[in-house]
């Protein structure tokens, strides 16, 4: 068993050349084909079967967003497996445990399956699931999924960062470099997709679409987040642009770029300059709760307005922070 496990992830184990771009079509079937030696019994396998999309559920190991699975952006896979009258490479599933409502539990081949369901809901009832029974540990099946799905190009860098950050506790005990090691990985690698998986989910909402989210974002905005001053204004202007994009998707605009977005968020970073009798505001819980107004001197005037249910060790915080950045602000002249 062990054997065939390391048969399997080294024959996923193919990276596309360096410099190149998304993976095209061609280079997919060339990755189906590299799994088309696993089709015939072997050990540790019972053999290819033949079951319906909704017999299998979907592990929730696997990196893939499968809500993100539509009809366009598998129509070439789904006009693919109609002509060849199912999937020429099986999708791996391993046994639920007893009890569960479906009989099997899908490890690899989301789109695949995603396809033979949509197909089966628009014209072609008969058709069903060519499927490889396995018996994979966790966290085998984990570096299973992870090492095909780094060859589609419809798996989101921040979906992959996301399963990393729960997959590091989940199978590894938290400790990075085991994982990194499993997975192939620098541990500056690692590192910097988890970076990424951690960003704050206003940062997240101020993108348009997920998909544009990239780790060199995460580079330039983790370092800021750390200050307590910059990170509260980070997250206020990211809010704010989040709103501005909702607005922009429900009028038909063009949405902000990724460019934009990010040149925003490192501009609120940056301590502003202060000019006398100018308001600060202060913003905590995701809301202006006062203002501070610098006067002569370096004096700083401050105004709250706080209910009754307000955190106070936030409140006490974010005056901190607000002194801070008065202070570390240059001064216009």
């Amino acid at each position: 068993m062990a054997r065939f496990i390391r048969d399997i992830l080294a024959t996923l184990s193919h990276e596309p050349a360096a410099g190149k771009g998304p993976v095209d079509q061609e280079e997919l079937s060339r990755l189906d084909q590299r799994l088309a030696p696993f089709t015939d019994k072997g050990p540790g396998s019972r053999g290819t079967i033949s079951i319906q999309p909704d017999e299998c559920s979907v592990w929730d190991g696997n990196p893939r967003d499968q809500p993100g699975l539509t009809a366009d952006g598998c129509r070439s896979l789904i006009d693919s497996i109609a002509s060849e009258g199912g999937n020429r490479i099986p999708v791996l599933v391993r046994l639920n445990p007893p009890g569960s409502d479906r009989p099997y539990q899908l490890l690899v081949g989301s789109r695949r399956r995603f396809a033979v369901d949509w197909l089966n809901h628009n014209g072609r009832p008969e058709m069903r699931l060519a499927a490889l029974v396995v018996d994979l540990s966790d966290e085998e099946a984990f570096r299973l999924a992870d090492i095909e799905n780094r060859e589609r190009a419809d798996i989101s860098e921040l979906d992959r960062a996301r399963s990393y950050q729960h997959a590091v506790e989940r199978f590894y005990g938290g400790v990075q470099s085991r994982m990194a090691e499993a997975l192939t990985l620098s541990n500056s690698q690692l590192s910097r997709l988890l970076a990424l998986a951690q960003l704050p989910e206003e940062v997240v909402d101020a993108f348009a679409t997920r998909d544009e989210l990239r780790v060199r974002y995460s580079e330039i905005l983790t370092p800021l987040l750390r200050r307590p001053d910059q990170r509260a204004r980070i997250i206020a202007e990211a809010r704010s642009i989040g709103e501005q994009q909702q607005e922009l998707a429900r009028e038909g605009g063009r949405m902000l770029s990724p460019a934009t977005v990010l040149a925003r968020l490192r501009e609120a970073a940056m301590p502003q300059p202060v000019e006398e009798g100018r308001d600060m505001a202060i913003i905590a819980g995701g809301a202006r709760i006062g203002r501070a107004r610098p006067g002569r001197s370096g004096g700083l005037t401050i105004d709250l307005n706080i209910s009754e249910d307000a955190d106070l060790d936030e409140l006490l915080a974010r005056l901190r922070e607000t002194i801070v950045a008065a202070r570390a602000a240059p001064v216009m002249p």
